[in-house]
């Protein structure tokens, strides 16, 4: 509202605040304005109510994030063992097959990551959870040991069921051991590579302010893994488990487990310190926000 002010009248003063606002509203009225005209000095009041900013939606219960977790997780092996019994029934070529599997494999990642994250975070591997708690540890907002150790013990009935399910839609026999060995210290060392540089990428975007782009970062990676690495990039300790239940090409021997979770686990410490190293991944994780880091590319 304007009001002219007859010449001579004093002008008003602003009164000084006599404490703080409530967080999240804006004050109902702001100090005047006082404008020189034409006709003599102009006060302009503007006037606005209460303004409230809306809370944060609540966080989904722990049935449905665990839910989320080992659906998702049985989803993504039965990609990866179903998609393997598809190239083999299509050709014989092992490069092709292993281009349809991978392929698949990382497209699936890229889509369930995205559709489970905003309810679990969409984690689908251990070691993945295992890498938020650490990094969230001491922090109200990060995820406590035993909603992760309920992650993990999810994750892998999931896979197992999900590798169960794929044999079961191709006629195979479900749940039928491996025999395909796969135990060398190269093998080994290729494991540790892949899943220490997908820690490397989740914790290295998450703490960079680039959470939206992670979906996309690893699938690139593992498509990048499978084929860089010796070991073919299973960089997934519920999965491994899984694949080991079934027969075909895509499985390992259960001998052969032990091995590459640790594999993993080695892996995945280097990757998570790397990160820390790089790019200050705790700290920088948790002060993002206050610093305006923004979450885009």
């Amino acid at each position: 509202m304007t009001t002219p002010v007859p010449s001579g009248t004093p002008l008003p003063k602003p009164t000084p605040p006599t404490g703080f606002l409530p967080t999240g509203f804006l004050p109902a009225d702001s100090p005047p304005t006082v404008t020189t005209g034409p006709t003599g000095p102009t006060v302009t009041t503007t006037t606005t109510g209460p303004t409230a900013v809306p809370p944060p939606p609540p966080p989904p219960p722990p049935g449905r994030r665990l839910a989320a977790e080992l659906v998702g997780t049985a989803l993504l092996a039965a990609v990866v063992v179903g998609s393997g019994r598809q190239a083999d029934a299509l050709t014989a070529d092992a490069g092709l097959r292993f281009l349809a599997d991978v392929g698949a494999s990382a497209a699936a990642l890229a889509v369930l990551i995205t559709l489970f994250g905003p309810v679990s975070g969409g984690h689908l591997n251990p070691l993945i959870t295992a890498g938020a708690w650490w990094t969230g540890r001491g922090d109200p907002a990060g995820l406590p040991l035993r909603a992760a150790v309920g992650y993990a013990a999810a994750q892998t009935v999931g896979a197992v069921a999900g590798t169960g399910l794929a044999d079961a839609m191709f006629g195979h026999p479900a749940f039928r051991l491996s025999t395909v060995p796969r135990g060398s210290g190269a093998l080994w060392l290729g494991e540790a590579v892949a899943t220490g540089t997908l820690l490397l990428v989740v914790t290295g975007a998450t703490a960079a302010g680039r959470g939206r782009s992670v979906p996309a970062l690893v699938g690139l990676w593992v498509v990048a893994a499978c084929w860089a690495t010796s070991s073919g990039g299973f960089a997934n300790p519920a999965v491994t488990l899984g694949r080991a239940l079934t027969d075909g090409w895509t499985g390992i021997a259960p001998g052969s487990v032990p091995g590459f979770v640790l594999a993993q686990c080695a892996g995945a410490a280097a990757g998570l310190g790397l990160a820390a190293l790089l790019f200050d991944g705790r700290e920088r994780a948790h002060s993002g926000a206050r610093q305006g880091v923004s979450d885009t590319p």
